[in-house]
């Protein structure tokens, strides 16, 4: 008697989720096995901070997120601590005074100065974590130290090592893209992603961050670390360095945004008191403030004062519009644009566009500005963005609409920094630069993580809250031009540097160095 195609179809369908169901349950069995050996060479207990070793089902998703990232690769460390890439350093040509690394294929590597240099470890991961590197290293540079900065951007020492993160940062970009401009279940599921980082999202973190000691590893042991990115710190403290201080992102407490073995600042009282709920360890915790650079910081008084003055002269309201290092918003940021070419043509509000080293992103600018018929200028080089900063220092601009476009990675991330000095209102997702001292009308969100930072931003006073909708926007706009709101932003951010609320850089540096001289 032969089976019905249906009966079939059932047997087989049946079959293979018990096979399946099988091979997960062996596979739990030996899970506990399996992540033992993963760990066994490891330099510190990621278990030990985070408060105990995982089940097994979390034993098995870090071995088999492992296997994703690496494969069957085995980091490249000695016993002894030796080895590692050979460096040397050069002089900055963008920031003056700084050191650059970089990898020395044909040399004997670095011959470091006689004190050992403070080091700003970081990434080009997106933009935020090199403008926090930027503004560590400009605090640094002032320190009064008879220590050099070095900036050591690991994607910056070609190697094998480089291209495993810069595969990740593709993968990690590619869907806040598609999260942006899909919306709905895809963004939804995106932002469940972004701020779910439990004691396994450390566990591997810390795994791959493993592998990166060679990127570190021919600095001087006794230099000071201070990290932008927690894989940074996380392999600075696997190579053996014991002065490591890691400058927490965000304002939402995240297991994969801290380290064991390093110092762990953070930029608010809320996130301070959500790690310790948590279980970070007091002494590997401190509050520092926001990080911003020096001159930003600096210029608060000065500035906060110029911008309501112009407020009260009714002159042009001037709205910074930047792109994010992932290149996501398009659609978001494409339609507000538009949105605001009324007021633009008006001659109410005018906008610096800073589309970054985003190819299309220029071009999705370009497209709504003809579309609409806003007479724009172009901008393409650092030279280009000094000139334009010193001329708008007292002169309006020539056109309402400058869209800043670039091919390089420095001056797309400067640029904004550059310009919130002249400018009056920053326009952004809520990123790095929700705790930046200016007024901020923080627009939608790329992953969920980053909502809490636009809350900080509005309690604080310098800040809206997120605005997700177009309309909303032009209405906040629309407040901006006809109430005081601005006077009010304003006044905020004065009163709040004079508690030190923005020196959260400065003060890193200062911890860093006195840690050094224990």
């Amino acid at each position: 008697m032969s089976l019905q195609p249906w009966s079939v179809a059932l047997v087989i369908f049946l079959s293979t989720f018990v096979g399946l169901y099988l091979v997960y349950r062996l596979l739990l069995l030996a899970s506990p096995s399996l992540y033992r050996s993963m760990i066994e060479h490891n330099s510190i207990s990621v278990d030990d901070f985070v408060g105990g070793p995982p089940s097994p089902s979390s034993a098995l998703k870090c071995w088999l997120l492992n296997r994703m990232n690496v494969g069957s690769r085995a980091p490249k460390k000695q016993p002894d601590g030796s080895g590692g890439y050979n460096l040397k350093v050069t002089e900055s040509d963008k920031f003056s005074g700084l050191k650059v690394t970089c990898r020395d294929e044909n040399g004997d590597g670095i011959c470091g100065p006689g004190v050992p240099p403070v080091v700003i470890g970081t990434i080009r991961m997106g933009f935020g974590h090199h403008r926090i590197a930027y503004a560590a290293a400009s605090w640094g540079l002032d320190s009064n130290s008879n220590r050099e900065t070095w900036f050591h951007d690991f994607l910056n020492i070609d190697s094998e090592e480089a291209q495993m993160i810069k595969d990740t940062d593709k993968l990690y970009s590619k869907g806040s893209r598609l999260a942006s401009e899909l919306g709905g279940p895809v963004e939804k599921f995106w932002g469940s992603l972004t701020k779910s980082g439990d004691e396994d999202s450390l566990r591997v973190t810390y795994q791959f961050s493993e592998h990166m000691i060679p990127l570190i590893n021919q600095l001087d042991k006794s230099s000071p670390i201070i990290a932008t990115h927690s894989m940074v710190a996380c392999a600075a403290v696997a190579a053996g360095f014991k002065n490591v201080v890691n400058l927490v992102i965000d304002n939402h407490a995240q297991w994969f945004v801290v380290v064991p073995g390093a110092l762990n600042l953070v930029q608010g009282p809320s996130n301070y008191h959500s790690f310790l709920k948590m279980g970070v360890p007091e002494e590997c915790l401190a509050l520092a403030g926001h990080w911003i650079p020096r001159d930003l910081v600096e210029g608060i008084p000065q500035t906060c004062l110029w911008r309501i003055e112009r407020r009260k002269d009714g002159k042009p309201l001037r709205i910074i519009i930047p792109v994010g290092g992932a290149g996501a918003q398009r659609k978001f940021i494409v339609e507000m644009v538009g949105a605001f070419s009324g007021l633009v043509k008006e001659g109410k509000v005018q906008l610096f566009l800073n589309a970054g080293d985003h190819e299309h992103m220029k071009e999705a600018f370009l497209s709504v500005l003809n579309s609409h018929g806003m007479e724009y200028k172009m901008v393409v080089d650092m030279k280009g963005v000094h000139a334009f900063r010193r001329k708008i220092l007292t002169e309006e601009p020539e056109k309402n609409v400058t869209l800043f476009s670039y091919e390089d990675y420095f001056t797309a991330v400067a640029t904004t920094d550059i310009l919130c000095n002249v400018a009056d209102v920053l326009a952004c997702k809520p990123s790095e630069l929700a705790f930046y001292p200016i007024p901020k009308l923080m627009i939608r969100r790329v992953g969920d993580h980053e909502a809490y930072s636009a809350l900080r931003a509005s309690e604080l006073g310098d800040g809206t809250l997120e605005v997700r909708e177009v309309h909303l926007a032009v209405r906040y706009v629309e407040l901006f031009l006809k109430t005081n709101l601005l006077h009010v932003m304003n006044n905020s951010i004065i009163e709040n540097n004079k508690i030190g609320l923005y020196d959260g850089c400065k003060n890193a540096v200062r911890i860093a160095l006195e840690r050094a001289q224990q």
